[in-house]
């Protein structure tokens, strides 16, 4: 009979170990998860990058939904566990869910620190330390543009950088004489700042916070030397404390942290924590390559294998700190009884400095050129003498010399510190396995998985070993880690050889990992759609959650339902309607979205489904990757500026391509003249009434990634608008990839390719009738309607040969 394990915190740490102990033997346990966060586990250290905008939640997923259900692996997110029952072995929850455990396993992770001054409750000030943060701050950069973050070390410095890259004015505020106190010797600091500086950063330092003021939401910080600056948002970055507060109310014993022997077992038998909650030796660790290390030795100890014992890390640091690279490992400051070699090299930004005591080499510390930062972690580890020093590292950095850094590797040295993987690991899985990219020497040795910072380096292992035959590889853009093939050749390959379902396509064109991933799942799922509309029935367990369940999940793991409302316009009975249903399953809160919809929010999973039947409206579509909204202004029947009908257009373009799937959202927005009042300059598809017809505009982004929607053509009619709408909807489902915007599509393959093809006729003809034949096999996912003849006549009647105007 397998144990009962529980894992209280949905992090990296936990969930490694999880790994591990999957690793050792799969079916020892019955694992149950609860993450307070609505997500699966996610990547923290990159949060910076979703914060920039370079990356979404998804690229930073570590584990996937499916990841858990393959496993078998209840999960429960936006769940936080309240009670541990150490007497009975149980678990409580926040939503009255009770488990059982035998082993249970604290990954509870660290809390920001707050600074405990007047007004850091105010609104505008933050954390950064989860994607809600990311999102908070995201949203306030889109109204306010002076930001001051409070700590300068490195994730004070991340949070600056992004608020930056997403146009704010950036104060970084810093108690101490120099930044990254804890990473860097004062003079690679000065480095770091000067080229933080250069970036736009303003650096305060010696600044010691008295309060936050603000009349209804903060506007500026406070010294105590008397001074102030001014603040729309102010984001704390001044440190963590380990989550201890529900291991001391079950009476673990807690120092700091959560105390743990070499074993990572805590005072009470069957309980272990492991990571930054943890406290080992008196001390806890906040990188990941220890926590990892953690992970594995609790994995060993929990299935019974007691090997090697955790006897603590000596830590390094390589990163890229807003596109700088530093690293420092060890004693990297100078001391009593310490020597050091250096190098600095102002005019290049290039400083080395290697700390030695009584002949050994004890820390490091690198700015501007890190390639020998992993050896030198070696060895530090090691005690090596200094005469085992090269002195080719204080050379000048040379043209080409990076090339030859990972032939010159020994294949016991590290490559990925994050994860403990050697260049004799990574070779020998290169040669085993014929991985051929970054992503799949990630996928097989984990190496890059975490902070991302030795992916320069298993590049240039992989060309080392596959020599001209790496840069092939290299430019070939792959569905994901789990094929060799790119969007095109799987496209082909289930054209010639007629393959109808996910696992027949996974199968027969040879997937490494023989359930596919949380990416090529649903992008195979949605190929598949559009190879064989009207023949393919969707495979529910390929859709990603919120498509599944036809509901966006919440951050309280509640959920949002958003009927259709077409172009905004509603009726007394739909809203009489809407507020029947919101009362009879008690909704907590009815919003206007920025769509022009009505969004039920706090919904019950288990409400779902009578919610829909009684709401007796199709789905807005709110999760989809569909037509989302066609937003419209009120147009010439009441405006006095309008020139065309927008609310009537916008309610025939919503009918015409509601529940048409397209590799990523679409929204769109028609406007009754140049003055724009529906963003239509900003959509996927935007349409401009004009004297005399209408301006269809392709390719915009209002997102973090903001882009100016190109003008395709001008036509006269809106059966031309809703024509050439068509035609280019139905190309860019043909020919984009999977979750790739219309924005980045149009840059990828130019809009003149996209003008060639939508004005010749035949062409367009062609698109159009497929088109035709993929809304003839929709249905609301909700309830099934009769198709609606008229709109199909209106759009898809015999193509003319009107040719729409040309932008010169």
């Amino acid at each position: 009979m397998r144990r009962k394990l529980v894992l209280i915190g949905n992090g990296m740490a936990g969930v490694r170990c999880i790994e591990e102990i999957l690793k050792l033997d799969r079916e020892a346990f019955e694992i149950t998860i609860f993450g307070s966060e609505p997500h699966p586990n996610y990547n923290r250290i990159l949060l910076s990058k979703v914060l920039q905008g370079d990356t979404r939640l998804d690229d930073i997923t570590l584990n996937s939904w499916e990841w858990y259900e393959r496993n078998g692996i209840r999960l429960f997110v936006g769940e936080t566990v309240t009670e541990v029952d150490i007497k009975r072995r149980l678990v409580r929850t926040d939503r009255g869910r009770v488990v059982e455990y035998d082993e249970l396993i604290f990954a509870t992770g660290s809390n920001p620190f707050i600074l405990p001054v007047p007004g850091a409750d105010l609104p505008g000030v933050t954390a950064f330390r989860d994607i809600q943060d990311c999102e908070r701050m995201i949203e306030y950069a889109k109204t306010y543009k002076k930001a001051a973050v409070i700590g300068g070390g490195l994730l004070g410095l991340e949070a600056a950088r992004g608020l930056l890259h997403l146009g704010m004015d950036v104060d970084v505020i810093h108690i101490f004489d120099y930044l990254m106190e804890r990473q860097l010797d004062p003079t690679a600091s000065k480095l770091l700042q000067r080229e933080l500086e250069k970036q736009g950063m303003n650096v305060l330092l010696r600044k010691e916070t008295a309060e936050l003021f603000g009349n209804g939401r903060v506007e500026g910080v406070r010294f105590k030397d008397g001074t102030s600056i001014a603040a729309d948002l102010v984001v704390m970055a001044v440190g963590i404390r380990p989550n201890v507060d529900l291991a001391r109310r079950s009476g673990i014993e807690v120092n700091r942290g959560i105390v743990v022997n070499d074993y990572l077992e805590t005072s009470v038998p069957h309980i272990y924590a492991v990571g930054e909650c943890a406290e080992h030796r008196g001390v806890v660790y906040g990188l990941v390559a220890p926590l990892y290390e953690q992970g594995k030795v609790l994995a060993q100890a929990i299935c019974g294998r007691k090997g090697k014992p955790y006897e603590g890390s000596v830590v390094a640091t390589q990163l890229k700190v807003s596109g700088v690279d530093v690293f420092s490992a060890g004693e990297f400051m100078d001391g009593e009884g310490t020597e050091s070699i250096k190098l600095y090299d102002e005019a290049r930004s290039v400083y080395k400095k290697v700390v030695v005591r009584q002949g050994k080499i004890v820390g490091a510390v690198l700015f501007g050129d890190t390639s020998e930062g992993r050896k030198l972690f070696d060895m530090i580890q090691r005690g090596d003498s200094v005469e085992a020093l090269s002195l080719s590292l204080f050379a000048p950095t040379a043209s080409g010399g990076k090339g030859s850094l990972a032939a010159a590797m020994a294949d016991a040295d590290v490559v990925c510190g994050c994860n403990g993987v050697t260049k004799g690991a990574i070779c020998q899985a290169i040669a085993e396995h014929g991985l051929k990219t970054v992503a799949e020497v990630r996928d097989y040795t984990n190496a890059s998985r975490s902070c991302g910072g030795c992916k320069g380096l298993v590049a240039e292992l992989l060309e080392h070993m596959l020599g001209e035959e790496a840069n092939r590889y290299a430019v070939k853009e792959t569905i994901c880690g789990c094929t060799d093939l790119s969007r095109e050749e799987v496209l082909e390959a289930i054209e010639q050889r007629r393959l109808m379902t996910v696992k027949e396509v996974m199968s027969v064109l040879g997937w490494k990992n023989e359930e596919g991933c949380s990416k090529c799942r649903p992008a195979l799922n949605y190929y598949l759609g559009i190879l064989y509309p009207g023949e393919y029935d969707e495979e529910a367990e390929s859709l990603f959650v919120n498509e599944r369940l036809h509901a966006n999940i919440q951050a309280d793991g509640t959920y949002s339902v958003v009927p259709r409302i077409y172009g905004g316009v509603t009726t007394a009975e739909q809203l009489r309607n809407i507020a029947d249903v919101a009362e009879k399953y008690n909704v907590p809160m009815i919003k206007i979205t920025g769509g022009q919809r009505i969004d039920l929010l706090g919904v019950k999973k288990e409400d779902l489904p009578r919610i829909w039947a009684d709401l007796g409206m199709p789905s807005g579509y709110a999760y989809a990757k569909a037509l989302r909204t066609v937003k419209t202004c009120v147009g010439k029947q009441f405006c006095r500026f309008g020139t065309q009908d927008s609310t009537g257009l916008g309610i025939r373009m919503e009918q015409t391509f509601e529940r048409l799937k397209t590799p990523h959202k679409v929204k769109m927005a028609v406007s009754a003249c140049p003055r724009n009042c529906a963003e239509s300059g900003i959509k996927d598809v935007g349409i401009v009434g004009v004297e005399g017809g209408w301006e269809i505009y392709v390719g915009g982004n209002g997102g973090t990634h903001l882009r100016a929607a190109d003008l395709l053509c001008t036509v006269k009619t809106e059966e031309e608008v809703i024509e050439m709408t068509g035609a280019f909807l139905q190309y860019y489902r043909e020919s984009a990839h999977y979750l790739e915007r219309t924005s980045k599509w149009v840059e990828r393959v130019g809009l003149e390719h996209i003008r060639e093809a939508l004005f010749d006729v035949e062409t367009r003809r062609a698109l159009l009738e497929r088109l035709h034949k993929a809304l003839s096999a929709t249905k609301d996912p909700w309830r099934e309607i009769v198709e609606n003849e008229r709109l199909q006549q209106m759009l898809f009647r015999d193509i003319g040969d009107k040719e729409p105007v040309p932008v010169e």
